[in-house]
């Protein structure tokens, strides 16, 4: 199992994320609603460990 680098950068409602190859993408976040823009999927954060996720594109 190899070890991958991540690391995520918060600026207001906007995440970016990185990998080691560099950026990987960018997601943003208003309450517990989110959008990752290399998904493309919504997704809503219900109560407890569950969330609900779009169907890509």
């Amino acid at each position: 199992m190899p070890i991958v680098f991540r690391k995520r950068k918060k600026i207001g409602p906007i995440i970016l994320n990185f990998t080691e190859n560099g950026f990987s993408s960018w997601s943003i976040k208003i309450g517990r609603w989110s959008w990752n823009s290399k998904a493309k999927a919504h997704r809503y954060d219900l109560p407890g460990p569950v969330s609900w996720r779009s169907k890509k594109g």
